[in-house]
């Protein structure tokens, strides 16, 4: 994964906790990052635990952290709660010169709690706020996206996650707004690319 990213120039490898020393010492003198996932997949633990988890994860070479917030505050109006979830991360991001994304897992969210969920993101200073772990029962959408650019405006950056395997969906998912696609597909939305490039070529030779 490390070299895929270093000979096509991905922005990061996604990778769990456990794995991070090792990515960061294998992608070390590189232009691509390592971004770790914290209280991932059910954004369950404590906000302490929480920031203690992206601590760690920076201490042993993370550039990027992607958070899941705390879905069951949002969801039940305990908007206080979620924003210290989202604060006890985003802060040590922010002191650490770190990027900070926010999974708002969309699919399960009505429209309603994804704009509270985009907008309490904003508030706390994230980068980014992300539509999805993947794990969840439905990952980016052309409409979620859309809606989070709607209601952000030009910032935070947007990025798209789960279920991206072609070129055409990246390509639709950047025209509705997102910043950054995850995808473990990446190697082969790549490979789709410069084939149609080449055929391009060929037509117009």
């Amino acid at each position: 994964m490390c070299r895929d990213a270093v000979e096509i120039g991905f922005a990061t490898v996604c990778v769990n906790p456990v794995w991070v020393t090792l990515c960061a010492a294998l992608l070390r003198g590189t232009k691509v990052g390592v971004c770790s996932v914290v209280s991932f997949p059910l954004g369950a633990t404590t906000a302490e635990i929480k920031g203690h988890e992206a601590r760690r994860a920076i201490l042993d070479g993370a550039s990027e952290i992607d958070m899941v917030m705390n879905i069951g505050a949002l969801k039940s109006g305990d908007l206080r709660a979620a924003r210290e979830d989202l604060e006890a991360v985003i802060s040590i991001c922010r002191t650490d010169g770190v990027v900070s994304k926010v999974i708002i897992e969309a699919a399960l969210l009505t429209d309603e709690e994804k704009v509270r969920a985009c907008l309490g993101a904003k508030e706390a200073g994230a980068d980014f706020v992300k539509t999805s772990t993947g794990f969840g029962p439905g990952g980016a959408t052309l409409a979620d996206v859309a809606l989070m650019r709607r209601t952000l405006g030009p910032s935070p950056a947007i990025k798209a996650a789960g279920g991206v395997r072609t070129l055409d969906a990246l390509l639709a998912l950047v025209a509705a707004g997102a910043t950054r696609i995850g995808t473990s597909a990446g190697v082969g939305i790549v490979q789709e690319a410069q084939g149609r490039i080449w055929r391009i070529r060929k037509a117009l030779d």
